[in-house]
C-alpha cells in the first residue's frame, strides 16, 4: 500500500492507497514541537493493520521535513519520495522560479490535469486560498495566493480590539445585521466574490475557459455563494496528485 502525506501549515493529511483506491485518510495537527519518537508512535498506531510499501511526502513546513521522513523510514523501512520541482512531475513547470513552487500546489496541478484535463484552475481552501493553474499546453504557469478563510477570521480577532473570534459558518445574508454575520459576509461571501472576479481574469490570460476544481475543507461552504459553480469539488485532490506522482517516480 502507498502512504501519501501532505504536510501543510495547519494540518498533516495522510492518505493510504490500495492501487488507485483511497482506503484510509487521517488528519493530524502540524505540530513542530512533537518529537521524532512521537511521530513514530502516531504512524505505528494509525497504520498498524496495514503493510505500507511506499511513501511520498509533500511539505510546506521545513521544520517537519527531516523529522517526518525519518519517522517513515524508522517505522516502515522506506525511503520516502520528497516532492519538489526537481522530481518528474509529468506537468511542465513554467514559473519564473520553479524553486518557489509549494509541493502541495504541484500535487494539485498534477492531480487536476490527470483527472480533468487542461486548462484547469484548482482553488485550494487551506491556510491560504490558492489558485493553481495549468494552461492549455499542459504547463503549470502559477496562480493566485490569498489569505485563507480561517486565517482571515483569526486575524480580524487578533488585530482589532472589539471584533470577536468567529468560527467558520454559513453567511446568512450579505448585509450583516450583527457583528458576527457582518464578519461572515466579508470573509465567506468575500472569498466567493474574489473567486468570481479572478477566475474570468485568469481565463482571459489563458485564452479560453478552464475547468474549475475546488479542494480543501471550506470548498462546499464557499460554493453556495458563487455565481459560477465549481465544475468539480474533490476533497482528496492533493492526495490523488501525490499518488500519481509516486507512480511516475518510484522507479
Amino acid at each position: 500500500m502507498l502512504l501519501t502525506t501532505d504536510i501543510g501549515n495547519t494540518s498533516i493529511t495522510l492518505g493510504l492507497f490500495d492501487e488507485d483506491a483511497l482506503v484510509e485518510e487521517f488528519r493530524l495537527t502540524s505540530d513542530k514541537d512533537l518529537s521524532l519518537e512521537e511521530y513514530e508512535v502516531l504512524l505505528k498506531t494509525l497504520f498498524r493493520n496495514y503493510k505500507v510499501e511506499g511513501c511520498i511526502i509533500s511539505s510546506v513546513v521545513e521544520e517537519l521535513n527531516k523529522k517526518f521522513k525519518d519517522a517513515v523510514f524508522n517505522v516502515f523501512g522506506l525511503e520516502a519520495i520528497f516532492l519538489s520541482y526537481k522530481v518528474n512531475t509529468g506537468v511542465k513547470l513554467a514559473l519564473e522560479n520553479n524553486a518557489e513552487i509549494g509541493a502541495d500546489r504541484i500535487a494539485n496541478a498534477v492531480g487536476a490535469t490527470v483527472l480533468y484535463g487542461n486548462p484547469v484552475i484548482v482553488v485550494d481552501f487551506g491556510t491560504a486560498t490558492t489558485f493553481d493553474i495549468v494552461n492549455p499546453k499542459g504547463e503549470f504557469v502559477g496562480g493566485v495566493i490569498a489569505p485563507g478563510i480561517n486565517l482571515q477570521l483569526k486575524t480580524l480577532n487578533k488585530f482589532t480590539s472589539k471584533l470577536p473570534r468567529t468560527e467558520v459558518a454559513q453567511s446568512p445574508s450579505a448585509i450583516g445585521n450583527n457583528t458576527t454575520d457582518a464578519i461572515l459576509s466579508g470573509v465567506i461571501r468575500g472569498c466567493a466574490a474574489m473567486i468570481d472576479g479572478l477566475v474570468p481574469q485568469c481565463e482571459e490570460e489563458l485564452g479560453q475557459k478552464a475547468t474549475l476544481v475546488a479542494t480543501g475543507g471550506y470548498a462546499s461552504i464557499v460554493a453556495d455563494y458563487l455565481k459560477r459553480p465549481f465544475d468539480y469539488i474533490n476533497p482528496t485532490l492533493t492526495l490523488d496528485g501525490l499518488r500519481h506522482l509516486y507512480m511516475i517516480n518510484k522507479g
